[in-house]
């Protein structure tokens, strides 16, 4: 059940992530966008799990997969951008 629930919130966190940073060189579509949440939902639950935030199997909460893909999505900003300037 909890691929399933980091799914779900993944796909949330993409949902909010991209409407906090819209964009021209953002993934867009349904399926980039859950990518991207659920991507960062795990990005958030091994760094949580690394800093000590979250015990060992547990996955950050919404604001965590939020955050995370937030970081995955400027990210990809940058490196969207680097090949646009090349």
């Amino acid at each position: 059940m909890g691929i399933i629930w980091t799914i779900i919130i993944g796909f949330l966190a993409g949902v909010i992530a991209k409407f906090i940073m819209p964009g021209d060189n953002e993934p867009s579509g349904f399926i980039l966008t859950t990518i991207l949440g659920i991507v960062g939902a795990f990005v958030a639950s091994y760094l949580g799990q690394a800093l000590g935030w979250y015990r060992p199997g547990e996955g950050a909460g919404l604001i965590g997969a939020v955050v995370g893909a937030i970081v995955v999505l400027l990210i990809y900003s940058m490196v969207a951008g680097r090949r646009r300037a090349i």
